[in-house]
C-alpha cells in the first residue's frame, strides 16, 4: 500500500493495487529459501550450467582494488516474465572453477577504473587413446 505523509506527521493512505495470492500460498506461510553457499552441493554445477550456457554471456570485472565480480544476462522468461537484467554469481564458486581450470578468460576490455572479460567454459581435452598392442588377425582354415 501506498503512503505519504502530509505536514501534520499523520499518514495518508493512497489506493494501490492489490495482487491476489493463490490460496495455498495464503494458508501455508512462505518459508524462506536456504541461502547459497560455498558448502551447498550443487551449487558449483549451477554456476557451470549458467556459464556454459550460450544465451547467458558471462562476464567477469576486475575492479582497480582488486574487487571481482562475476555476472552474467538473465534473459527474459516468457513463462514469469522476469529477467533482462544482469545478475551476480557467487564469486568463491567462480573462482574455485576458474583455479581448477573449468573456466577461462577472454580479451580484456580495459577501462580506467575496471577490466572485463568474457567468461567461458574451458575446451575439454579428451586423453588420447592409449595404443593398444599390435595383435594379429586370426587365420581360419578353409576345409
Amino acid at each position: 500500500m501506498l503512503a505519504t505523509v502530509d505536514r501534520s506527521t499523520t499518514l495518508v493512505d493512497l489506493p494501490s493495487v492489490r495482487r491476489r495470492r493463490a490460496r495455498a500460498a495464503v494458508a501455508a506461510p512462505a518459508r524462506a529459501a536456504a541461502p547459497a553457499t560455498p558448502t551447498t552441493p550443487g551449487t558449483t554445477a549451477d554456476v557451470l550450467r549458467i556459464i556454459a550456457n550460450p544465451r547467458t554471456p558471462t562476464y567477469v570485472t576486475v575492479f582497480a582494488n582488486g574487487r571481482r565480480r562475476y555476472s552474467y544476462w538473465r534473459p527474459i522468461d516468457p513463462a514469469t516474465g522476469a529477467g533482462g537484467c544482469y545478475a551476480a554469481l557467487p564469486t568463491a564458486e567462480c573462482d574455485a572453477l576458474y583455479a581448477s581450470g573449468r573456466i577461462t578468460l577472454g580479451e580484456p576490455v580495459v577501462d580506467p577504473n575496471r577490466t572485463t572479460y568474457r567468461v567461458r567454459t574451458a575446451a575439454r581435452v579428451t586423453a588420447a587413446p592409449a595404443a593398444r598392442p599390435a595383435v594379429a588377425p586370426e587365420r581360419r582354415r578353409v576345409a
